[in-house]
């Protein structure tokens, strides 16, 4: 049998832990060949191959980013895209897909693997920890690790020159890295997309912390909105699964804490750099065990399925149930950071 694996969506720490476990076991237990796709869907779309062997995955696993590359392509918007996908696996001789990614990547992987009958299993990626059906995903371990630096050394500066700090980290529709680092991190308050906020209560948390002398952080996911207002957007391009591009509102939230409350307010907007790098202790663990266990599902013949963790145990659960809906921020979770607020 050959095997193609892809990387899609946006990159994260751990995807070449994957990637190293898929062709170690697949190659040294079940003598599987296989061929890796470039730049996520765009691999298999174009026909962009790049050869995959244990030589290829030795040295990768610390290593941040995908030796595969990715990109946000979506196959199911372009001309014939299903038809060239389908043409150039068989012009390949590749038998099944190992599809890495979050909703998009693994969406598209649904669609083919139900509707057009490619063989596919998925992994799931993201580093907003989003997808249903998986109580984690590698990469978010390492971006709450990364924000959490930041918020620790943000205190120090904040406190120095007595300014209020807003640190805006990712999370198009879910805060789950907000909350993450933020209660790590000791934040005074923190805001995601699942709770709109109060800018006149935000303000009152960011007074009461100067009243005892000490300067607030805010904690701002990307998609979060004020109860009276809009998403902040950086522009309204749209990319090939219809997103538009976030981040903004953090420089928009200091400005209105300013304005409001007379206090100088600076902004620091982590961005890609909660992607790059280092994959913690537990991404290589878990990217690693995802990619054996992806390996045992493509010998199964086990299609349309994705492998998730669920408490310590790897399981497989339909692709379908992993990409119908995302993972939000529980409200009681919300609840009991806010103990902390203000």
């Amino acid at each position: 049998m050959r095997v193609g694996v892809l990387t899609g969506g946006g990159d994260c720490p751990g995807l070449n832990a994957v990637i190293r476990a898929i062709v170690r076991k697949g190659v040294q237990e079940y003598g599987y060949e296989f061929t890796g796709f470039r730049d996520g869907w765009h691999g298999p779309l174009e026909g962009d191959t790049v050869p995959l062997d244990i030589p290829a995955v030795r040295g990768i696993l610390p290593r941040g980013g995908t030796i595969l590359g990715s990109s946000r392509t979506n196959p199911l918007k372009a001309e014939n895209g299903v038809r060239r996908v389908k043409e150039n696996l068989a012009k390949y001789e590749v038998d099944a897909l190992v599809a890495i990614g979050g909703e998009d990547t693994l969406g598209v992987a649904t669609a083919l693997s139900d509707e057009y009958g490619v063989p596919c299993v998925g992994v799931p990626k993201t580093i907003d920890n989003d997808l249903a059906a998986t109580d984690y995903t590698f990469g978010f371990d390492t971006a709450v690790n990364i924000a959490t630096e930041a918020i620790d050394r943000l205190h120090t500066t904040a406190e120095s020159h007595m300014r209020v700090l807003v640190v805006e980290v990712m999370g198009r529709h879910a805060g789950w890295i907000a909350l993450h680092s933020g209660l790590a991190g000791g934040a005074n308050a923190i805001l995601i997309p699942e709770q709109r906020f109060d800018l006149d209560q935000v303000c009152a948390w960011v007074e009461s912390r100067f009243k005892i002398r000490y300067a607030p952080i805010v904690v701002v996911a990307e998609g979060a909105m004020p109860k009276d207002g809009d998403m902040v957007l950086k522009d309204q391009t749209l990319d090939s699964f219809g997103h538009v591009r976030l981040s903004g509102v953090g420089e928009w939230l200091a400005k209105e804490i300013e304005r409001r409350t007379g206090k100088e307010a600076r902004t620091t907007v982590l961005g890609h750099v909660q992607r790059g790098g280092t994959p913690s202790a537990f991404d290589r663990w878990l990217a690693t065990r995802f990619g054996l266990h992806a390996i045992e599902a493509v010998r199964d013949q086990d299609w349309g399925k994705m492998v998730a963790l669920r408490g310590t145990e790897i399981v497989r659960v339909p692709l379908r149930d992993a990409t119908t809906q995302l993972k939000t921020v529980d409200p009681r979770l919300y609840t009991e950071a806010g103990v902390f607020f203000g």
